[in-house]
């Protein structure tokens, strides 16, 4: 069985250890990514509840194995990933001729949320500010509700995700390591993210980054896909026609992208207006559409209860009768990095020719 303290040639690294950096110079100038794998990513209840697919630990050790080669091949100097308790990332790295500039963070594990947390957290007191995030839209949640200044490339390995996008492992590494390496002004090519701020009287503000949902006759906690008859209604930051879960209820009646600067809103009921959507992979249902309109970046929008509030998937506020969830779309939330933009432009611009001995 491999231990972390057992495998040489690159350091691992604990939460008080001095090699996390707080100098804004040094952070400024380092050419440092970093590497957020969720290894629960693409095995959770829609296994059993819909038709979704598996993506298992050998797959994800692979995937980091060829973010960790394209990144180092387009100039970064340090990778940063963490422990996990499959050890996904230390076998993605042990065998690797490059592993000394791969550091290993020695996160405490609640096999909960608050790992991802602590391990972006420790990244950034590393000074990363550029990340790859390998899961699905919880996961980029968590990270853009904790820095939303980030510059983040979203790889999915799950499924109803539309936040994160499916791109080959090798040539995300290398679109992230342009940019972290500083040989391409992120500025320039990358756009900062719509999010949905929500803010409930005796309740921490929260966001959502793709869907704010309003349900009825639903709980705190469950996993279950949503069932249409509960979906009472509906603010997305994107409606995106090819995509499965609650973004398509909008995107196949008014479509919303990544650079549109608007979002759109679905009051949901028993309508003559009707979609049919994949609610989850392989499972169809019928919504009904009272209305739907365009909802522009600033303008504010109520769900009133009772019901459940949940974000991106996760239940997570129960409204009472008649109490007021003030929601607002704003493009405030981390800068995305888009793999086939930057790889054109690193083409054009002559960036992958290599110098002449």
């Amino acid at each position: 069985m491999i231990s972390p303290r057992s495998l040489t040639g690159y350091s691992l690294v604990a939460r008080n250890d001095p090699e996390l950096i707080h100098d804004s110079a040094v952070i400024a100038n380092g050419k440092r990514l970093g590497i957020v794998v969720n290894p629960m990513s693409g095995r959770d209840v829609r296994r059993v509840a819909a038709r979704a697919s598996t993506s298992g630990h050998h797959e994800k050790q692979q995937q980091v194995t060829r973010l960790v080669l394209g990144a180092l091949a387009q100039g970064v100097d340090r990778i940063y990933l963490a422990n996990e308790p499959f050890r996904i990332n230390l076998r993605a790295v042990e065998n690797l001729a490059a592993r000394d500039r791969v550091t290993i963070l020695d996160i405490p594990l609640t096999h909960g949320a608050a790992d991802t947390e602590t391990m972006v957290e420790m990244m950034w007191d590393a000074g990363c500010r550029v990340f790859i995030i390998l899961g699905g839209d919880g996961t980029n949640r968590i990270v853009a509700r904790r820095f939303p200044d980030a510059i983040i490339l979203p790889l999915s390995t799950g499924t109803n995700n539309v936040f994160p996008t499916f791109v080959e492992a090798s040539i995300a590494g290398a679109a992230a390591g342009l940019i972290a390496s500083q040989r391409i002004d992120f500025e320039h090519l990358c756009q900062r993210c719509k999010q949905i701020h929500v803010s409930v009287e005796d309740h921490p503000d929260d966001l959502a980054l793709i869907d704010a949902v309003l349900l009825k006759n639903d709980m705190i906690g469950s996993l279950l896909p949503f069932r249409s008859e509960n979906i009472s209604a509906v603010l997305l930051s994107r409606a995106e026609p090819a995509s499965v879960g609650i973004s398509p209820i909008g995107g196949y009646l008014m479509p919303s992208h990544h650079g549109d600067d608007f979002g759109v809103y679905i009051n949901c009921g028993s309508a003559d207006k009707r979609v049919s959507v994949p609610i989850s992979p392989g499972l169809y249902d019928e919504i009904g559409i009272r209305d739907i309109k365009k909802i522009e970046l600033q303008t504010k929008v109520e769900m009133r209860g009772p019901g459940i509030l949940a974000f991106d998937g996760d239940r997570s506020i129960e409204l009472g009768q008649g109490e007021v969830a003030d929601l607002y779309l704003r493009r405030d939330g981390p800068w995305i990095i888009e793999t086939p933009l930057i790889m054109e432009f690193a083409a054009v611009s002559g960036l992958f020719q290599a110098p002449v001995p």
